[in-house]
């Protein structure tokens, strides 16, 4: 079968007509997800159409056992007194000569007893007991279509029973080739010779059954309006409570856009106007303190401003007095030679520290502008680590770079990216405790990124979001070797932000720590995903998978040593489910 014939076929049929039924369903679920004002209608309405069913069932069936009730009350008068009548007829007649008189007198005198004018029907019947020996036979007479054969066994029993006492039941007969309730109404006669016989009378119930459907006709169409009505009065009092919060939302939202102007309008003394009246006052208060912070924050960056550029004047003096001083230190004694040689440090830290409250500022000022270019990532890697040589000797760690041979060409502030890099291998060389450094650089269709991989003391639980803040350590006990600010990675932070870039970290407490930074291969991009992971142990988790016992090291690491082998595979146990 072709696939045209597929569609065209009995399933092709099907969906496509259930296509538009199904897009009618999503459009009623979207309205109840997205409109309070639908839900309390829809809702209003369903509670409406199971109370008014209750109470349209209550009423329907007492109603329509009212009338049947009557029906039989006014059946047992009717007959009771037509019965009394018809017995003292037949005690009166003189037509017993023969059974055909008697049998002609009773079939005339039934006949007068039915009723077929008007608004009422009645059938009279007249039937012999079972257990009458009379030899006189007579009947049974019947006064219309509706004959002995819709009166009930039982009934007749009971008559027969109890010939005293009036019986009555209600029976179904047929009536004009339509099926239809009756009172049937039953009491003996005794015929002068012919014996004891049941007389009775039958009443069909097809004025009450009209009454009965038109009052099920005006309860259906009645709670059909009364149910809209009650929805219509739901959307409206929805929309008098909705509109308000709807406008209420709509002002929030643009003054979390940043319109911190923007108010309520809030009338009268009900309980919207004072939801009105508390969110201005919220507005107004959060307005207020908003402005008090952010003047107090220009106050704060116009103030280290100042102070950093005023610092320069003194610093600019010192250095050059710190400088002679240094340069005739041989012509001291050893201990003001010492002096001279920590009062040079402290002034290159100092120096180093009033270059980043100045950098901060800027950033804070929203004055920083980058100076992009297409550059090769590998070419600031390597500027970076070149830089560091010299510490990593001194702190005997082996700085080892993974770069792939062909080049990493992105968009970027070489001279930031560079700061970055130097401030990351910088902290590495520090914290590595003389282990190896691991820089490595990777690409992918959207983006560049570089970690910096060391294998010292690593970060506890949490310290991963805190090592960009201002002025924190990890270890305030710890001595800086290295002169640091504590501004480095905030500055770094912003500087990979400026890039509309990601700059990470990782760290387990005896594994090391790791940070990425992940830039946009050009200035308008996204990022979708880092060419590089974060966590090594991911990493070396998914190479010991893929290549089972044969694990390859990094490029430029040459292949572990079996301890490290063994150390290697006890992460992946220990941290791979």
């Amino acid at each position: 079968m072709t696939e045209r014939a597929a569609r065209s076929g009995p399933a092709g049929l099907a969906s496509r007509a259930g296509a538009p039924l199904r897009a009618a369903w999503q459009r009623v679920l979207h309205l109840w997800r997205a409109s309070l004002g639908f839900r309390v209608v829809i809702v209003t309405m369903l509670l409406g159409i199971l109370v008014l069913t209750a109470v349209g069932t209550y009423l329907y069936g007492s109603i329509a056992q009212g009338l049947v009730d009557s029906r039989q009350r006014i059946a047992s008068e009717d007959s009771l007194r037509d019965a009394t009548d018809a017995q003292g007829q037949f005690d009166s007649t003189d037509q017993t000569d023969t059974q055909a008189k008697l049998t002609q007198f009773a079939t005339t005198l039934i006949n007068t007893y039915r009723r077929d004018a008007g608004n009422e029907t009645r059938y009279v019947v007249l039937t012999r007991f079972d257990n009458n020996n009379s030899p006189f036979i007579v009947g049974p007479i019947e006064s219309g279509s509706v004959g002995v054969r819709f009166i009930p066994d039982e009934l007749r029993q009971q008559v027969a029973a109890q010939p005293d006492r009036q019986h009555l039941q209600v029976a179904t007969i047929d009536e004009g080739g339509d099926s239809i309730s009756a009172v049937i109404v039953g009491q003996k006669v005794e015929l002068p010779v012919a014996g004891n016989y049941g007389l009775y009378f039958i009443y069909p119930m097809d004025r009450e059954r009209e009454i009965i459907s038109f009052i099920g006709q005006t309860f259906l169409f009645g709670g059909a309006a009364l149910i809209l009505l009650i929805g219509a009065i739901a959307f409206v009092v929805t929309r008098l409570v909705a509109d308000p919060v709807r406008r209420a939302a709509a002002v929030a939202e643009r003054f979390a856009e940043g319109n911190l102007n923007e108010r309520m309008r809030a009338k009268g003394e009900d309980d919207l106007a004072r939801l009105g009246n508390s969110f201005n006052g919220m507005a107004a208060s959060i307005q207020q303190q908003i402005a008090q912070l952010e003047n107090l924050s220009r106050v704060q960056q116009r103030f280290v401003s100042d102070v950093s550029h005023e610092l320069r004047t003194p610093l600019t003096t010192i250095r050059m007095a710190g400088d002679l001083i240094h340069d005739s230190r041989g012509d001291f004694e050893p201990t003001v030679a010492r002096s001279a040689e920590l009062l040079r440090g402290e002034l290159d830290r100092f120096e180093s520290l009033l270059s980043d409250l100045l950098e901060i500022s800027r950033f804070d000022a929203g004055a920083a502008v980058l100076e992009v270019e297409a550059s090769d990532l590998r070419a600031c890697v390597e500027r970076a680590v070149d830089a560091h040589r010299t510490l990593a000797a001194r702190k005997g760690t082996q700085l080892v770079v993974n770069a792939p041979t062909s080049p990493v060409v992105a968009d970027m502030d070489s001279r930031r990216i560079e700061r970055i890099l130097r401030n990351l291998v910088a902290n590495a060389v520090e914290h590595g405790e003389g282990k190896p450094v691991e820089v490595t650089i990777g690409a992918n269709d959207s983006a560049v990124a570089v970690t910096v991989r060391d294998h010292g003391v690593g970060l506890r639980p949490g310290e991963a979001a805190l090592v960009f803040t201002r002025f924190w350590r990890a270890d305030p006990a710890r001595a800086r070797t290295t002169g640091g600010t504590g501004l480095g990675l905030a500055i770094a932070l912003e500087d990979a932000r400026l890039h509309a870039g990601r700059l990470e970290a990782w760290g387990a407490r005896g594994e090391g720590s790791c940070f990425r930074l992940t830039l946009p291969r050009r200035a308008d991009a996204t990022i979708t995903s880092s060419p590089l992971p974060l966590s090594p142990l991911a990493g070396e988790a998914a190479r010991l998978r893929a290549g089972g016992d044969d694990v390859d090291p990094p490029s430029g690491l040459g292949r572990p040593a079996d301890d490290d082998t063994l150390r290697l595979r006890r992460i992946v146990v220990e941290r791979t489910p």
